[in-house]
């Protein structure tokens, strides 16, 4: 009994990395359509799992300032319990280093296997859990998006959502107009997704919505917000200094030398621009891409659609008491 004990406590230890890796390896041999159902099961289990067990999740859209975030918080726990400094965290990592420090799940909550994460926080109780959602204004993510679905997410993570789509794309030779106005990944799609976790959220006492604009706009304030809703206390040189190292600037230069050990942080072709990670991050930069009229498009959608909540339409609504 004492040796199955232990190996459950070993199996325990292996971390979620580990055990995707696991999932999407294992499975490269299947044929496509048996590959695709099977890690969408294997991936949803795993999901499931990581957001029963999580302290904090984090709800963030690709694009959206979630690795920025994630930098930011892990330097503040790194420096202040005295942490390896190369891998952030996504899940369990900080865990494995410190038992008292949360564990985390950073999901879209949205595509293929990450969609677990909802159905577990609306069907089963989490009200111990803190919840953060990280909005950004859908136009701007709309063109980041498109990058990163073409040319830097893996492969594994788009074939699944391939397979999902009611309208189906050659993701190698859609043009940008095209995937920004296409109704599941582009902005009509992202708008329902900010819809549907805006409302979500609303009166949940253990949850906040934090606009990346505002964490722009005041990094230290709103960073602060945050690690509040964690429950940590963090000093306001502490703060600057975690601010200063996530600086497009420094992350940049970090990606350049692959400095995280994260595989989604990697440098994956030094001679294309926008193949980096850490791209430009400007807000309102959307407009830089499209014609006026393509743009004043979008953003009539936006106005149309959008929760006002979140703040991005003709007039800015004032805060709800969960929005940083």
């Amino acid at each position: 009994m004492a040796e199955a004990n232990n190996e459950r406590n070993d199996m325990a230890q292996i971390p979620d990395r580990y055990r995707r890796a696991a999932v999407i390896g294992g499975t490269a041999w299947l044929p496509e359509t048996l590959r695709v159902r099977t890690r969408r099961t294997l991936l949803g289990a795993l999901q499931r799992r990581q957001t029963r067990e999580a302290n904090v999740v984090i709800i963030v859209h690709p694009k959206s300032g979630g690795t920025w975030l994630r930098v930011m918080l892990f330097r503040l726990f790194q420096r202040k319990y005295g942490l390896p400094a190369r891998r952030v965290m996504k899940t369990d990592e900080l865990q494995h280093y410190n038992q008292i420090l949360p564990r985390f799940i950073v999901s879209n909550g949205h595509y293929s296997y990450e969609a677990a994460v909802r159905e577990v926080l609306a069907n089963e109780p989490g009200d111990d859990k803190k919840l953060i959602f990280l909005a950004r204004h859908p136009c701007d993510i709309a063109v980041s998006w498109h990058l990163q679905f073409t040319r830097r997410i893996s492969a594994a993570k788009r074939e699944l959502i391939l397979h999902e789509l009611r309208r189906p794309i050659d993701y190698k030779t859609i043009p940008l107009w095209e995937f920004v106005m296409h109704p599941e990944l582009g902005l009509p799609g992202l708008i329902d997704y900010h819809n549907q976790w805006a409302e979500f959220f609303a009166g949940r006492d253990n949850a906040l919505i934090v606009r990346y604009e505002d964490l722009r706009a005041n990094t230290r304030a709103a960073l602060q917000r945050i690690t509040a809703q964690l429950g940590e206390t963090f000093s306001e040189g502490e703060l600057d200094e975690a601010v200063e190292f996530a600086s497009f600037d420094n992350l940049r230069r970090l990606e350049e030398a692959n400095y995280f050990h994260n595989a989604s942080l990697r440098l994956q072709d030094r001679s294309d621009p926008k193949r980096y990670k850490v791209r430009r991050g400007k807000v309102g930069g959307f407009r830089d891409d499209f014609e006026p009229a393509q743009a004043d498009k979008m953003e009539a959608l936006v106005r149309a659609r959008l929760n006002p909540v979140l703040g991005y339409g003709a007039t800015q609504p004032p805060r709800t008491r969960n929005q940083a």
